[in-house]
C-alpha cells in the first residue's frame, strides 16, 4: 500500500501534531518528572536546575522547529517544492537542530546522557543541511531551465 502526495503530507502534519502533544506533556510534567528522576540521583539542587533549565530551553526550540517544519509541509502542500523560502525554512530547521546540540552538549558535562541527544541533534542538522544543499541546487537549476525555455 503506498501513499499519495496528500496522504503522505496529512500523515506528516499528524506526525507534527502528535509531537505537539508530546511536547506539551514535557513542558507541563517536566518540572516533576525531573524532580523525582534527578532527586534520587544527585544529592543538591544544582544538577537538577542546569537539567531542567536545558531541557526548556531545548522545548522552546521545539515548538520553533515544529512551527518551522508546519510551515515546510504547507509550502510542499501547496506545490510550492523547490522555492527559496523552503531553503530558509531547512536552513533555519538546521540551526535549530544545532542550537539543541550546543545546549545538549553544555548540559551533558552535569548529565552524560543528554551527549547522545548532542550528537543526535548534530546528526539531523547535517542530515537537514544536507537537503537544504540538495534543494539550492534543485532552485537553481529550475531556474536556469526556466530561462532557457
Amino acid at each position: 500500500m503506498g501513499l499519495d502526495k496528500d496522504k503522505s503530507i496529512l500523515l506528516s502534519q499528524i506526525c507534527l501534531f502528535i509531537f505537539a502533544v508530546i511536547l506539551l506533556l514535557m513542558d507541563i510534567f517536566m518540572f516533576p518528572v525531573t524532580r523525582w528522576y534527578f532527586g534520587t540521583r544527585f544529592p543538591g539542587d544544582t544538577v537538577y536546575y542546569i537539567i531542567v533549565t536545558a531541557l526548556y530551553i531545548c522545548t522552546v526550540i521545539g515548538w520553533i522547529f515544529l512551527i518551522f517544519m508546519w510551515r515546510l509541509l504547507a509550502n510542499v502542500k501547496r506545490g510550492e517544492v523547490f522555492v527559496t523560502e523552503n531553503v530558509k525554512l531547512m536552513r533555519i530547521i538546521s540551526w535549530l537542530c544545532v542550537l539543541v546540540a550546543v545546549v545538549c552538549a553544555v548540559s551533558g558535562a552535569f548529565y552524560h546522557a543528554l551527549l547522545f541527544v548532542a550528537v543526535a541533534a548534530a546528526f539531523v542538522a547535517l542530515i537537514v543541511r544536507i537537503v537544504k544543499n540538495c534543494f539550492q541546487q534543485a532552485i537553481a537549476m529550475k531556474d536556469e531551465l526556466d530561462l532557457t525555455v
